[in-house]
This record gives structure tokens, sequence and C-alpha cells, in this order.
């Protein structure tokens, strides 16, 4: 099954994009991070280019209102099949759907959410454009988690819109749900206590493969950006979390599976 393919099924998360304030200088610092390359994307809410690997489409980057002070933070959308009756039903099961849904010119129809728990999120109806085209390659999205303060309640509100199976891994000290489609893992949800709240509230986590974790850490923070949690070891692979110029977190990991 092609990338674009297991990218429609719904529930799936199927691109990431980024709204900043500074779109050239942004552009300089993940294409030089990431090797990206860029072209106009849709303009309805405002300027917007797609990050592009070798002719294909990776993640997106907007700019902001200059009246709009607000934090930059990376998106995950989830692929829907009718974005109109997702948003429905996120609000029916206690959610909020803060900007559409409406048409992106003829690439599809999406809207901007938020959970129960406050992390926004966004959901894709694809047309012509399908989300990320490539996986595996330094620069790619190669996970999405959301990060709150206890599964159980969220998870519930994610398998409403999307009917995932979840396998869950609960203890004392420990809180992680993996998200699955037809038995395939999709996404996660980790639990962190008090300490989500502390840092950046609920939110989700774009993961981002690279070459080389220890490398490319340092390479963000030559241009600019900062690095949160220095590269470590876990059973994803060498990880590292960091931040752009403009403050907006991400992970950068070299899969275990490569």
């Amino acid at each position: 099954m092609s990338e674009a393919a297991i990218r429609r099924r719904p529930g799936t998360p199927c691109w990431v994009s980024l709204m900043v304030h500074g779109l050239a200088t942004t552009q300089k610092f993940y294409g030089e991070l990431f090797g990206w390359e860029f072209q106009p994307g849709p303009q309805q809410l405002g300027p917007y280019v797609r990050g592009m690997l070798d002719g294909a489409e990776v993640a997106g980057i907007g700019r902001l209102p200059p009246e709009r002070h607000l934090p930059t933070a990376w998106t995950t959308y989830l692929a829907t099949d009718d974005a109109d009756a997702t948003a429905e039903t996120i609000r029916s099961c206690g959610g909020t759907v803060g900007v559409g849904p409406l048409d992106a010119q003829e690439a599809g129809r999406m809207a901007m959410a938020s959970d129960p728990s406050g992390a926004v999120f966004g959901i894709w109806q694809a047309w012509a454009h399908t989300g990320t085209a490539i996986a595996g390659a330094h620069g790619t999205p190669v996970w999405n988690e959301l990060v709150t303060r206890e599964t159980s309640f969220v998870g519930k509100f994610y398998q409403a819109l999307f009917d995932y199976e979840t396998e869950a891994v609960v203890s004392a000290d420990f809180d992680y749900v993996t998200l699955l489609l037809d038995g395939r893992p999709v996404a996660s949800l980790r639990g962190v206590g008090n300490s989500a709240a502390r840092e950046r509230g609920s939110h989700w986590m774009t993961y981002f493969e690279v070459d080389d974790t220890d490398q490319a850490a340092r390479l963000v923070t030559e241009l600019g950006g900062r690095v949160i949690r220095p590269p470590r070891e876990d059973e994803r692979g060498r990880l590292a979390t960091v931040a752009d110029p403009e403050g907006a977190v991400f992970t950068i990991v070299r899969s275990a599976t490569r």
C-alpha cells in the first residue's frame, strides 16, 4: 500500500504544519536542518509553503497575521473521509472546533480543533493533497504523540472520533497508550501527570527522523534553536527534544529500526 493510501485511512496522522511569525527565517532554519526546499501552498489563512524532499511534500509552514501574538507549535493533522462530520463529532464529544471546516483550494478540506484536555490538532479530508508523501528519510515526520496529564479520559475522546484500537501500559509510574488502526500503530498518548501543566499543557508532539541525532541537535543550536532535552536512548531509538528559533518544540529521532 502506498504512503498516500495509508495516510488517507481515517484517524491516521497524515500531515504536520507550523504557523510562525517569521516565515523566511523559519524556512531557512528547517531548510538547513532537514534539507527541505519549499513550494507555495494554499493561501486561505495567509502565506503558506510546503517543505519538500526530492519533490515530495513533507510538512507545511504558514505565517501568522502580524496582529496575532500567538505561541508557535507544530500541529498534527488526522485524516478523515468527512471533515464536516468529524467536526460535529468533536463538538459532541467535548472538544472545540476553532477554525473551519473550510476548503483549502483543491488540496482538501480541513478544520482546526482542540480535544477536551486542550491539545490542538487538525483534521484533513484529502482531495488533491494526501499529506506527507514519503516516510523514513532524514527530515520526514516519523511519529506523533499526544503528551497529556493522563491518557484515560482523552483516549476515549479520540476513540470516539476514529474507532482506534488501543494497547495500554499503565503502572504506578508509567501511563502510555498506543493507538492502532487495522492492527497498525499510528500514534500514541503519553500521560505525564502534573508536569504537563507545568510545561506546555496537553499538546501533540511531532517526531522527525534524522540520520544522526547528536549532530542534528548541535545543528539546531547553531541555527538559533535550542536543545530542551539532550540526546538519549529509549525504545524508539536515539532522540532529543528541541525547539526552533521561534520556540516551536519538536523531537528529532534516529529510529531504532533504521
